[in-house]
């Protein structure tokens, strides 16, 4: 089977001209094409914002849901069909912000998803304002004597509560991109990928050019190297890093679930007179 880039493309896109989801959109729909993965195989799961208007964008199986709430169908979604790669595709404030509780509980459990967080610092379709993600000074329109709070560290708190996989990548990079999506399509495990996406409407701070002068790639030998992740996840500023910083497998929600061993669920028989002892204790 040859799979083209062009395949997986689909709708026509609502995002501001320069929107750095363009980017994240062609390196997703090439990652899907270059693993040959057929669109029928593939679903993908969002919650509110301009990252979550990717499934109208993308020729997959694809679920549009509520502002924070992406991971939880995710989740089900796999559980009940594991023959089925799931993607999870959001913003910072969808996953960090209201759906940050699930983004925690997610890492415990560990399901097999790859999640790409388009991380713009602003809540960017509801007119710029700070995110869990925005830098302290950051003025907004509603923080208009800008941010006073620390920022919320992704990568380091997925780290710390045991995740898998934890990659930064940037929307102004497409190839390293693309490699990084691979990667972690292909991880057996939840995978966490934070994208730095511009957003060239209402954050006039973090821009394509204000990355493009501090990211870089750092040598990273080992991949197991819990303590090397994590300095790198903690670097910002001057020099943010790019790359897969931590890669270490451990069992999946699936695996570790008998019930989900052997034929998936969606594919065994249900009948559903077997619930009505159930539901009549509701009357």
């Amino acid at each position: 089977m040859t799979c083209k880039a062009e395949d997986y493309l689909t709708g026509k896109t609502a995002w501001c001209p320069g929107c750095g989801n363009f980017a994240i959109r062609k390196a997703l729909a090439e990652a899907l094409a270059e693993l040959e993965i057929p669109s029928h195989e593939i679903i993908i799961f969002s919650g509110i914002g301009q990252a979550a208007k990717m499934p109208h964008y993308i020729k997959t199986n694809g679920f549009n849901g509520l502002h924070g709430r992406a991971l939880p169908p995710a989740v089900g979604s796999r559980a009940a069909n594991k023959e089925l790669k799931v993607i999870v595709e959001s913003g910072d404030g969808d996953s960090y912000g209201e759906g940050g509780n699930h983004f925690i509980h997610n890492i415990r459990r560990n399901p097999d998803i790859a999640h790409f967080v388009h991380n713009n610092q602003v809540y960017g379709l509801t007119k710029g304002q700070a995110s869990p993600t925005s830098d302290p000074g950051m003025q907004t329109g509603v923080q208009v004597t800008g941010v006073s709070i620390p920022p919320l560290n992704p990568l380091s708190l997925a780290l710390t509560m045991g995740s898998g996989f934890i990659a930064r990548s940037f929307s102004g990079e497409k190839e390293h991109l693309k490699e990084t999506m691979k990667e972690a399509i292909n991880f057996p495990g939840y995978a966490l990928v934070d994208i730095l996406q511009p957003c060239v409407s209402f954050n006039k701070v973090n821009t394509f050019g204000w990355y493009k002068q501090r990211v870089y790639y750092p040598e990273i030998e080992d991949h197991y190297d819990w303590n090397n992740a994590m300095a790198l996840t903690r670097q910002w500023g001057d020099r943010i890093p790019l790359g897969i910083f931590y890669k270490s497998p451990r069992m999946t929600f699936e695996s570790s679930q008998l019930v989900l061993e052997g034929e998936p669920l969606v594919r065994r028989p249900f009948d559903p007179s077997r619930m009505a002892s159930l539901q009549d204790e509701f009357y």
